[in-house]
């Protein structure tokens, strides 16, 4: 008799190693870590005891020597003994945080941003148009044309008029400079909420959508605490909060200096903050309020977003608190400034920058 037979649910079964499995659980902790290997090390034992991530045939004691073995880690020259991470980990880092938080990047046309203007543009398209005064010859469509010809002369009378000629339309593919600005001052670490690592994380995993499906493009990293400065890339998961205030205004400052040197038509500026700016400089001296929004602070952050619009530079602010008040002055800098603010929390960070940052960016 057919049917089905039904046998007990024993489940999939992974092909993932065990060093893969502490792998991807290691390259987290090393950004919460801000790189320091040893202290991810003594973080992944414990939680081993915990969770028994390992067995008999294979401990953390294995782990740090295939570390070792696949170049993932560096000894210190210093004669401390320990070890730094290789650029290799900081490749596998930053591809983590793409797959972590870009997962969704399939559903996009990958290699460009996709404006909708047709005409002058440098991507052909499969349509035609009659060509026009000012057109590029090298835009012209040979085989179009003089089928175009054959028809209105024949083979014995064959000649070539402007009126036969047809051109391949094209689209503009633009490119876009980018700066992001992370907060690092001492409030993004405050009542236990750790908000550095995901602000690290995203722009680890926007460093490597650039690299791998928008190479034109640009991106710079810039950090703000009492001053700003720009970091490199490889820098990034090594980032900590320092004892510092919130000068916004000198990261604004300091991403419009970057933006003028770029040639790109297209420029934006992402901001991660709790969004509290508390700290101007007055001269040479740092004029300083942690108490409530100044309003001499608040009004050099607004001009400076109102400078920035007249740059032609949008502020995308990505705010990662909820006090109301803060709220509304995000919201008074994001109208003086004609940019966009998501109050998304920590959690929806990532997929806030990919839509904002793939949307078609054309400006004329």
């Amino acid at each position: 008799m057919l049917g089905y037979r039904f046998t007990e649910n024993i489940g999939e079964s992974s092909s993932e190693s065990t060093f893969d499995s502490l792998f991807k659980l290691f390259k987290e902790l090393l950004l919460y870590t801000s790189g320091n290997i040893a202290e991810a090390l003594e973080w992944l034992t414990e939680l081993d005891k915990e969770y028994n991530l390992t067995d008999d045939n294979y401990g953390i004691a294995d782990f740090i020597n295939e570390l070792n073995e696949r170049g993932y880690m560096l000894r210190q020259t210093d004669g401390n003994g320990g070890y730094i991470p290789s650029a290799k980990m900081e490749i596998s880092i930053r591809k983590k945080a793409f797959g972590d938080l870009f997962g969704n990047i399939k559903r996009y046309k990958p290699g460009r941003h996709t404006t909708r203007i047709a005409g002058r543009g440098d991507e052909h398209t499969s349509d035609i148009k009659p060509f026009e005064f000012g057109d590029k010859p090298e835009n012209i469509a040979i085989s179009e044309s003089i089928r175009n010809a054959h028809v209105h002369f024949g083979i014995d009378d064959f000649m070539l008029s402007e009126d036969d000629l047809v051109l391949q339309e094209t689209m503009y593919q633009s490119q876009m400079s980018t700066v992001i600005m992370i907060d690092i001052s001492h409030s993004m670490i405050l009542y236990g909420e750790d908000r550095i690592t995901p602000a690290k994380k995203v722009a680890l995993a926007l460093a490597e959508l650039i690299r791998t499906r928008f190479p034109k493009d640009t991106l710079d990293i810039i950090v703000f605490g009492n001053e700003a400065w720009q970091v490199e890339l490889k820098d990034l998961p090594y980032l900590e909060v320092g004892p510092y205030h919130t000068n916004t205004v000198a990261g604004l400052d300091l991403a419009a200096q970057i933006l003028r040197k770029r040639n790109n038509p297209n420029k934006q500026v992402f901001m991660i903050t709790d969004g509290k700016p508390t700290c101007i400089k007055k001269g040479s001296k740092y004029y300083q309020n942690s108490f409530g929004l100044d309003r001499m602070i608040v009004n050099r952050t607004i001009n400076k977003g109102i400078q920035l619009r007249k740059m032609g530079v949008p502020v995308t602010t990505f705010m990662i608190a909820s006090d109301p008040y803060l709220v509304q002055f995000v919201r008074q800098f994001t109208q003086a400034n004609n940019g966009k603010a998501f109050y998304s929390g920590i959690d929806g960070l990532g997929n806030f920058f990919l839509d904002s940052y793939l949307a078609n960016k054309k400006r004329k």
